[in-house]
Formats: C-alpha cells, structure tokens, sequence
C-alpha cells in the first residue's frame, strides 16, 4: 500500500508541474467522445512490442523527435518513399531510425483501428505521440498527461530534413538557434537532450572526434579509449554504443552526472556541461532525479505543439506508412 501511494503522489507531482497554458490547437480529451479507449489501446500495443525487444523503447522516442524536428509532430516521417518521392525517413540523416519504432506505431494503429468506432478517427501523430509518452513511462520516466487532436501530414521529402535536425557536432549557438525555431528554449535542450540516457549512437557518428584531429570537445581519456576498442577505424555503419556506459534501461539522470565526468558520446552532449549558460542547469539535473522527470515531461509537451496540423493542412491517415 505504501508503494502504491508513494507512486500515485509522484505521478500527482508531475501533473502539477507539467499543468502549462492549454493549446489552442489540442487538447487532453480529445477522444473522449470520439475513441474513449485509445490510450489504453495504444498502451497495450506499445507493452506487447517492447517484450519482444527493447530497442522498441528508445527506437520510438527518437522517431517521434526526428519527426516533429521536420515538419511538426505529424507523423510525416513514417511515410515510405516512392518512385516519385523520396521521402524523410530515407534521408541520410533518418537511415539509421531502427524499424522497431516504425513497427510500433503502424501496430497500435492497426489496434486502434480494428475498433469499429475508431476506425480512421485517429491520427497517426497522435498515436506516435501516445507511444512516445508510453515508452517513456515503460522505462521509468514520468507519465504525463499527453494533448491530442494532431492530423497528419500531407506531404513528407527528404529535402524538408536538411538543416532541421540537432547534429552530434553542434555547439550550444546552433542547438539554441535551431531549438529556438520549434519554440524551444536552452532548458528544453537540456532536459531533451536527457533523452539520451537509454539512447545508442552509431559508431560513425563518432568517430571524428575519436580518431580525427578537429574535435577540441574535452573527453575523458578512459572513456575514449573504451569508446575506441567499441567502435574501430572503418567499423561498419550499423555499430552502435550506448550513449551512457554501463546502461541500464532506467529513464534517470545519469545522462547527466556523465556530462560532468566529461562522458559525453557527442560533442553536441558534452558542450551543454563545458558551456557556461548551460552548465548550471545541467548540475542541477545531475543531482535530481525528480527534477528531471518534471521538466521532462513539461518540454515533451511543448514538443508535442511543434508544427501540429488540423482539418485545414492535414488528414486521418488510413495507413500510417501511406497517403491516402
């Protein structure tokens, strides 16, 4: 019993410290009269996949930031391509999104849609944005309350990727200026590159900064050295680390207690600890747990507002992978 109220208490304390201005555009019931079980359906779909393998976990967050970074959070990323478009998902800097968090999606709206009363009423940007927050939550972050009412996007191209996606090599000046056109502040940077806790890197992505000579990012030595026997010179593209050592699939701070032992995979990672406007946050995330989880979910859900689309620019997708 203990247990149990010690958990609803914390869910209680995210709640009031995620509670932000109502959009406009969305809202937290938007189903009730529409497909009143839709999170618990979207839930159950996201459980199942995850017992098959995890990387469905941190696979599904990171579809869901590549695809509000394009074109909004519209779910225009999980479009395949054709002879006459190439799509977002097949740009290079998406080749290496894993299927799983594809396949979560297309299988909660398969659920979703097997229920006569829901059939085509809700969108896939929604239910990536459901499976998102679940996934989270699977791992032992916060749960919070998601706003819907998304409609999908109507068109998806490779081009529309160039330039709006963070880079392993930014500095805080280019993540600020880029955050800065979905809405997003400095702290949001912070607490969202804090996603990086169950995320991996591909080898590839690093290995300038191991073996080249232009990254002036400092590392911890040992760190590097165990990075290197993981990930050596010309190593095959599909390679991975962990973006935290010894990683475990708990959703904590230790993302950032690295950045001050100067482990940090990216440059992009470690320059939030070496720059002095954002360090002093970074050091209070290091130290609270809880204090992450709450601006976590909060920056979730000023994500979730990034380029939403209604009636008038987007639709309900029949598949999630198609146009209708």
């Amino acid at each position: 019993m203990a247990s149990m109220l010690k958990s609803l208490l914390f869910l209680f304390v995210i709640a009031i410290f995620t509670t932000i201005s109502p959009s406009k555009a969305l809202s937290r019931n938007f189903y009730a009269n529409i497909c009143p079980d839709v999170e618990e359906m979207v839930r159950e779909a996201v459980e199942k996949k995850a017992k098959e393998t995890f990387i469905t976990i941190p696979a599904t967050l990171r579809l869901y930031f590549h695809d509000c970074f394009v074109n909004g959070c519209d779910a225009s990323i999980m479009i395949a391509s054709t002879k006459q478009n190439k799509a977002e998902k097949d740009h290079e800097e998406n080749l290496s999104l894993a299927g799983d968090g594809f396949d979560t999606v297309i299988k909660a709206k398969k659920a979703v849609d097997a229920v006569s009363n829901c059939r085509y009423k809700v969108s896939c940007a929604d239910i990536l944005t459901m499976a998102t927050r679940d996934a989270i939550y699977l791992m032992g972050g916060p749960y919070y309350e998601v706003e819907l009412g998304r409609y999908d996007g109507v068109t998806s191209t490779a081009d529309s990727v160039e330039g709006n996606l963070p880079l392993p090599t930014d500095d805080v000046n280019n993540l600020t200026a880029l955050f800065a056109k979905k809405g997003l502040d400095v702290d949001d940077i912070i607490v969202l590159s804090g996603s990086h806790r169950v995320g991996v890197a591909h080898c590839t992505s690093i290995s300038h900064r191991l073996y080249g000579e232009d990254s002036t990012m400092p590392i911890d030595p040992v760190y590097a050295s165990n990075l290197r026997k993981a990930c050596p010179k010309d190593v095959d593209r599909n390679k991975f680390v962990f973006m935290v050592p010894n990683s475990s699939n708990v959703f904590d701070n230790a993302y950032y207690r690295n950045l001050k032992e100067l482990k940090g995979v990216f440059e992009s990672d470690q320059a939030l600890y070496t720059d002095p406007r954002s360090k002093p946050f970074v050091e209070e995330l290091a130290t609270d747990g809880q204090l992450f989880h709450r601006a976590f979910a909060r920056s979730m859900i000023k994500l979730g507002r990034v380029g939403v689309k209604t009636v008038s620019n987007g639709n309900i997708r029949r598949r999630c992978d198609a146009f209708n």
